[in-house]
C-alpha cells in the first residue's frame, strides 16, 4: 500500500526545510507553491539578461548558524563570501557613518551624552537573556528610558515610523532589542558588522534544496495554488486544488495566516480570531540598476519620516558588480499598509515618486546613471510584533487533527527572516518525522 504524503502548502524557505527534514526519513511529501518559482520572498528575477538577484534584499548574520548549517549540508559552503559593510545614517540632509561603535561619537546631531546612552543601549540589549519582561513594553518606551528622548526623536522615532508607518507607536520592545542583540553580534575581531552572501544569490540555496528533495522523492507543484485545507470529522485528509483532492497523511501549511485562514473555512472560531489578531505589513522594493554607485555604504537607513522609504541598501557594495554585468544594484525599501495609495501606485508611478528623494539622499544622482529599474510588492512582508505577542501567536498544531501551522508570524522573540525559516522548517520537519 502506498504512503500518502505529508502534504506542505507553500515552497518558501520553511516548506522547504520542512521537506528537507521528512525526506531525510524517507517520507514522502507533495509541496505546492502558488509561484512560479521556490524560494518565497527569497524569490529572485532576471536583473539583466543571463543575471539574476533577489527581489527584495538579503544576506546573513555571522551568527545565523541555521542557514549557514544548511549551507554546509547542501555542499555550498565554498560559495560563501563574508564581507565587512558599511552602514549609514541620512539625517537633516547629511550622510553619517555608523560602521563600527566608535562612529557613534562622531555623530554630532545629538548630544554627547545621548551619543554615549545610545551606544551604552546597544551593548546592554546583547547581554539581556530574559526577554519577557520587555513584553509589557513599547519600543518607543524602552528606548526613551534607556537611551533618552533626545536619541529617540533624532534616531529611533523616525526609523521606527519609517519602518512601521502607523503601527510605529504599537511595536513591542522585544522586537526591537532583538534586532540591537542581532546585529551587534555580527561583529568581527575589529568591531565591523561582518554580513555573509553567497555567490549565485539566495538561487543558489533554493536550487540546492529543491535537487536535494526531487533526488530524494519528493513532489514539488509550483505554479499551483492549494484553493482548500480539507477537514473530515475534524482531521486535515488533503487539499483541494482547483476541482482536485489530493490525499495526505498531514497537511502542513507554512503561508500567511490571512492565507490560511481562507484555505480552512473550518477553523474553529477562537484558533480563527487568534490567527486574525496578528496584523502584516506589506513591501514595496524598488530596485534600481546604475551606472554608477550611489555611495560607499551598504545600508542606509534614513531618519527622515518625510521620506517615502525607511532604507537604501546598495547591495553590490556587498556582493561585487561584476556578478551583475557591472551594474550596480541598490533597493530602496518601504514597508507600509497594503491598503495605502503608495503601495497600489503602478510601477512608474512608484519611481518618479521615489526619484526627487533620491536626488536628495544623493544630490550628484542623474537620471543619466540610470540603466532600468523593477519594483517588487510583497502583501505579508511583516507581521507587526505587539506588546505581549508571545500570546497572540497561533499554536503550531492547531484544533485540526493532523494540520500543522508554521510561519513567519509565529517567529518569535527573534523577527523573520531566512535563518529563522529554516530553523522552524526544521524543527517541525523532525517533529513531524517522529511522529
Amino acid at each position: 500500500m502506498t504512503q500518502k504524503p505529508v502534504i506542505i502548502i507553500g515552497g518558501g524557505y520553511t516548506g522547504l526545510a520542512a521537506a528537507y527534514e521528512l525526506v531525510k526519513k524517507n517520507i514522502p511529501v507533495t509541496i505546492f507553491e502558488s509561484d512560479a518559482q521556490l524560494g518565497g520572498l527569497a524569490g529572485v528575477f532576471e536583473v539583466s539578461p543571463g543575471v539574476i538577484i533577489e527581489k527584495f534584499y538579503h544576506h546573513w548574520f555571522s551568527n545565523d548558524v541555521h542557514i549557514l548549517g544548511l549551507v554546509k549540508e547542501l555542499g555550498l559552503e565554498s560559495a560563501l563570501q563574508r564581507v565587512e559593510t558599511n552602514t549609514g545614517l541620512y539625517y537633516a540632509n547629511a550622510i553619517f557613518r555608523l560602521a563600527k561603535p566608535l562612529d557613534l561619537l562622531a555623530f554630532k546631531p545629538i548630544s554627547l551624552l545621548a551619543r554615549i546612552r545610545t551606544g551604552l543601549m546597544a551593548l546592554y540589549a546583547r547581554y539581556i537573556s530574559d526577554w519577557r519582561y520587555l513584553e509589557d513594553i513599547s519600543a518607543y518606551d524602552w528606548i526613551k528610558k534607556v537611551a533618552g528622548k533626545e536619541s529617540f526623536e533624532v534616531i529611533w522615532k523616525p526609523l521606527l515610523k519609517g519602518k512601521f508607518g502607523r503601527e510605529a507607536e504599537h511595536i513591542s520592545a522585544v522586537w526591537f532589542w532583538n534586532k540591537l542583540k542581532l546585529r551587534g553580534s555580527s561583529r568581527n575581531e575589529k568591531a565591523k558588522e561582518e554580513l555573509l552572501y553567497i555567490r549565485g544569490g539566495f538561487k543558489a540555496v533554493t536550487n540546492g534544496l529543491e535537487a536535494f528533495l526531487t533526488s530524494h522523492g519528493a513532489t514539488i507543484h509550483k505554479g499551483t495554488a492549494v484553493s482548500e485545507i480539507v477537514i473530515q470529522d475534524g482531521v486535515a485528509t488533503g487539499v483541494r486544488v482547483g476541482d482536485v483532492f489530493h490525499e495526505a497523511q498531514t497537511v502542513l501549511a507554512t503561508v500567511p495566516l490571512p492565507i490560511f485562514t481562507k484555505l480552512t473555512p473550518s477553523l474553529p472560531d477562537l484558533y480563527r480570531r487568534q490567527c486574525e489578531s496578528i496584523r502584516y505589513l506589506g513591501n514595496v522594493c524598488l530596485v534600481l540598476r546604475l551606472k554608477r554607485s550611489l555611495s560607499s555604504t551598504y545600508w542606509l537607513n534614513v531618519s527622515d519620516p518625510s521620506f517615502p522609504f525607511v532604507g537604501v541598501i546598495e547591495h553590490t557594495n556587498m556582493d561585487d558588480k561584476s556578478h551583475y554585468a557591472g551594474e550596480h544594484i541598490a533597493y530602496i525599501s518601504k514597508y507600509l499598509g497594503t491598503d495605502e495609495d503608495l503601495f497600489k501606485l503602478s510601477d512608474e508611478a512608484y519611481f518618479q515618486y521615489c526619484l526627487p528623494f533620491i536626488k536628495k539622499i544623493f544630490p550628484e544622482f542623474q537620471e543619466s546613471w540610470l540603466h532600468g529599474y523593477a519594483c517588487w510588492r510583497a502583501q505579508y512582508s511583516q507581521p507587526v510584533i505587539t506588546k505581549q505577542y508571545s500570546h497572540a501567536i497561533p499554536a503550531e498544531q492547531t484544533p485540526i487533527a493532523q494540520l500543522y501551522l508554521t510561519t513567519m508570524a509565529q517567529v518569535y522573540p527573534e523577527d523573520r527572516g531566512t535563518n529563522y525559516a529554516i530553523r522552524e522548517g526544521l524543527r517541525v520537519g523532525k517533529m513531524l518525522a517522529e511522529k
